[in-house]
């Protein structure tokens, strides 16, 4: 459909808890226009591995992950599309690892998040059937990443020390 503008920080968009997307079948055309939009818009950026809906600027609760062929990506689902994602459960394990976004482009930070999810969701690319998946390593680190979006929740927030944690991003140019 559409390669969209990504919101940077401050946008107070990326600050709103989203709605659930309505999966009834006079809702799904609009569910599929958010899902095509998020796929063109993340496919246009070199190495983006995630994308969430309220940083094209839309309020509902469908993120997009692509981990394939990342060198971090030991296990992997392929693209996932994820609408009203939630997290049924996280391992207790933690790791701190650097993250960034590509709606704060200039920064990187250290963000601690669990080592393994179990997330549930309508899956976009079938049908909007539930499903659930097991994930671990950077998988999951992209997928809470991109559920805390459709939380209003930035990786800034996930910061322990801005002092400690928080860098400009490199360019290698």
């Amino acid at each position: 459909m559409a390669t969209r503008e990504v919101l940077t920080y401050p946008d107070p968009v990326l600050k709103e808890v989203c709605v659930p997307a309505r999966s009834g079948i006079d809702e799904r055309p609009e569910t599929r226009r958010v899902i095509t939009d998020l796929l063109d818009t993340m496919n246009s950026f070199d190495h983006c591995v995630g994308l969430a809906a309220p940083q094209i600027g839309e309020l509902v609760r469908i993120a997009v992950v692509d981990i394939s062929g990342h060198p971090k990506a030991k296990d992997e689902h392929g693209l996932m599309v994820l609408v009203n994602p939630r997290v049924v459960h996280h391992s207790e394990g933690t790791k701190v690892s650097r993250e960034g976004c590509l709606s704060l482009p200039d920064l990187t930070a250290n963000v601690r998040r669990p080592r393994k999810a179990t997330v549930e969701f309508m899956d976009g690319n079938n049908d909007l059937e539930m499903n659930q998946v097991q994930l671990a390593g950077f998988e999951a680190r992209c997928v809470l990443h991109e559920i805390d979006h459709l939380d209003g929740i930035l990786f800034l927030d996930r910061v322990a020390s801005i002092t400690d944690d928080l860098f400009r991003r490199q360019n290698y140019g």
